[in-house]
């Protein structure tokens, strides 16, 4: 008996020593020096000057950010939208900005309400607003139509313009674009509150967690996204962001675009990163066959962000594709 109970105590002992050398998933901590973020971003750079169109939604006074960039040289008279995703905004497009204006073309980049740099009012979000709202900018802009490229989020919205504005739509290019199905099929629903709590209990390894699935190798400059939105959750205005998060999620439960798929008449391709989810190709080529004349290409060892992980190969494609007729 004392036999057995010296080899328990034995083995206790080096499991509990072990435990202590072996790192525990779950503990990671964001850099000391890591300190709040503004909801609005002011502090953070964007590549080109930023401006803003004033408007009101549902009574409230709000002014939306954008960038309108001119080509480099030899302009092509063709305009680009760059529409961003939901957790993202229009600075990350800053390498796709300057892959088309160097090919000629005008690129106009908004951050939409609720978003980046523009107002962040605690309204109800919908993906019509968000396409009206871009086709009053590119009427003040004097552009009459453009090529609409959405990533993710964007992709939705992308596709709701593409539908909506037909005549304004040259081109539609779809980036790793969520809501390739109706949401409230495959998974239920959640109250706004409930939403909200998830938002804003969000921990540094929930939102690095959240980052790192974007890709299928992580580089030390996507760093710079997960410092963002953590910084944000330091911010004294983070609560009424973390409202408008939630209120942007349900609208992306709520109001799904799939079924405007077929309507869609704007030459079409999907563009995308392949590892993005285990059923992502699926859906993709899906996607692909509901909507007509659209083409798919799908990037081999690429995740979320293509336009990040391999900015070649997914220029190449986006400006071939854009100077077709």
């Amino acid at each position: 008996m004392e036999i057995y109970n010296f080899r328990f105590l034995s083995v206790f002992v080096g499991m509990f020593f072990l435990l202590i050398l072996i790192p525990i998933k779950g503990v990671a901590q964001a850099p000391d020096d890591w300190g709040p973020v503004s909801i609005g971003l002011e502090e953070i750079e964007y590549p080109y000057p930023v401006s803003w169109m004033n408007f009101s939604v549902q009574g409230i006074d709000v002014r939306m950010a954008y960038m309108d960039v001119p080509p480099a040289d030899s302009p092509n008279g063709q305009a680009v939208v760059l529409l961003h995703g939901l957790n993202f905004f229009g600075e990350y497009w800053a390498g796709t900005i300057d892959a088309l204006t160097r090919q000629g073309f005008r690129v106009i980049v908004p951050d939409q309400i609720g978003f980046g740099r523009s107002s962040k009012p605690v309204i109800a979000y919908s993906f019509q607003k968000k396409a009206a709202n871009t086709k009053k900018l590119l009427e003040k802009l004097g552009i009459e139509e453009a090529a609409i490229v959405g990533h993710s989020m964007g992709g939705m919205l992308a596709a709701r313009f593409a539908f909506s504005y037909p005549e304004t739509t040259t081109h539609l290019v779809l980036v790793n674009m969520i809501g390739k199905h109706d949401f409230r099929l495959s998974r239920p629903w959640s109250s706004t509150d409930e939403v909200y709590q998830s938002e804003l209990n969000r921990s540094y390894e929930d939102i690095r967690r959240g980052q790192e699935r974007y890709y299928v190798e992580w580089k030390p400059e996507y760093e710079k996204y997960i410092r963002i939105h953590y910084g944000w959750t330091l911010s004294p205005e983070f609560p009424r962001l973390a409202k408008v998060r939630a209120l942007n999620r349900q609208m992306v439960y709520s109001q799904p675009v799939v079924y405007e798929f077929p309507h869609i008449r704007s030459k079409t391709l999907i563009l995308s990163g392949r590892e993005d989810g285990a059923d992502f190709a699926d859906l993709a080529r899906q996607t692909s066959e509901a909507i007509p004349d659209s083409k798919l290409i799908l990037l081999d060892n690429v995740g979320h962000n293509p336009h990040f992980e391999a900015p070649d190969r997914f220029h190449s494609e986006l400006i071939r594709f854009l100077n077709s007729p």
